[in-house]
């Protein structure tokens, strides 16, 4: 194959990638196609792309040439600090002979693939970086070729506006959902809430009649519909809150915290202890995750440790949060736990500390409590 064939190949294939992203509406299909290709056009061994989420970490990061045995290896995703926090900060185009040369490099984990030479193309919206391509060690020569970086420089233009478009769809979807669980919360607020409140009361007032004519087995039975109601009436009230978006308002994380703690002292009728300290305001987008993870650890604190006292512990501090939740209840046997069932909440709340570079311990064993302990680093 002649030179001019070659390109005109590498060609067909940029215009074929660039028609189909014009036709995606998601934006995690459209970034696996831009980094496909970067990959395919560049000849690169890896290649990454990472769409930042403005609080020192990356919302999205897919990889190219890393199997999935090595990414779980690696761990955590990386965050935009060193080489990475640069490329962000300056969108301009970066290609390194060899990126462990360069003193803004700051090393990767262990089971990280070995990197030498080095591309960076930033996709840009105005003079915004919503994503970054990252391609290294080229399989025809020990750096980048001029020709590589205009083909990624071209990629990266075309694909502006399908990842724009693409977040827009994502948005206007998200906005939709939270709308309709709004609407549904509300309704089953309204409605359900109410019938089995009027449920409830019309058994006490059955009961009262009942024990006039000393019916013994029809007291029981009654006794039993009010519970069951008044059951049916604490898991609807919960409901409704879980369908409720998490929303921090005007004051933050911590009064979002107490506000949770409240409603759920109300619905369970537990104590539940919190002591909060902040010396500083948390990011909207880290805020919510927090809380998150908070709703989740006190949800399985609620339904698993039995009659017991929880206390929630919230620090926030000038470089990290800290987010204690524990109890003095049942406990388990975590091992044998995770063995048996994947217990998703247990899973989701670890994938969302890692996801914010943080990490999640969790202390339990049979007759002890649990506690689950939460750090994420401030940036």
């Amino acid at each position: 194959m002649t030179p001019a064939d070659t390109d005109s190949a590498t060609l067909r294939r940029l215009l074929d990638v660039v028609l189909r992203l014009g036709a995606e509406r998601r934006v995690e299909p459209v970034l696996r196609q831009v980094v496909d290709a970067a990959r395919e056009l560049t000849g690169a061994g890896y290649a990454a792309i990472g769409v930042p989420d403005g609080a020192g970490g990356f919302e999205r990061f897919l990889t190219a040439g890393v199997d999935s045995a090595t990414w779980s290896r690696i761990g955590a995703l990386p965050r935009t600090h060193g080489l990475l926090g640069a490329v962000l900060c300056e969108p301009l185009a970066l290609r390194l002979a060899d990126i462990r040369a360069d003193p803004r490099f700051r090393g990767y984990p262990a089971a990280h693939p070995d990197m030498g030479a080095f591309l960076a193309v930033p996709i840009l919206a105005g003079a915004e970086v919503v994503a970054e391509i990252f391609l290294t060690n080229p399989a025809g020569g020990p750096e980048f070729p001029d020709a590589a970086l205009r083909l990624v420089e071209a990629l990266a233009g075309h694909a502006a506006l399908a990842v724009v478009t693409a977040q827009r769809q994502e948005r206007l979807r998200e906005l939709s959902i939270v709308a309709e669980r709004t609407r549904i919360a509300r309704e089953l607020h309204d409605s359900v809430t109410q019938t089995l409140f009027s449920l409830s009361l019309a058994a006490d007032s059955a009961a009262a009649l009942a024990d006039r004519t000393s019916s013994e087995g029809l007291i029981d039975q009654l006794d039993r519909v009010r519970s069951l109601a008044q059951l049916g009436l604490d898991e609807l009230r919960e409901l409704v809150d879980t369908l409720r978006p998490a929303e921090l308002g005007r004051d933050g994380l911590a009064s979002a915290l107490r506000t949770r703690v409240d409603l759920l002292r109300a619905v369970h009728g537990t104590p539940i202890a919190l002591r909060t300290r902040v010396i500083r305001p948390v990011d909207e987008a880290l805020g919510r995750e927090l809380l998150k993870i908070a709703n989740e650890a006190l949800g399985n604190a609620l339904r698993h440790a039995g009659d017991a006292r929880v206390s929630v512990e919230l620090e926030v501090g000038a470089e990290a949060v800290r987010l204690v939740v524990s109890d003095d209840g049942v406990g388990f046997d975590l091992p044998g736990t995770l063995r048996a069932s994947r217990r998703l909440g247990l899973t989701s709340m670890r994938e969302r500390a890692e996801a914010l570079g943080g990490s999640l311990r969790i202390d339990t064993a049979p007759g002890e409590g649990t506690t689950v302990t939460l750090e994420v680093p401030l940036s």
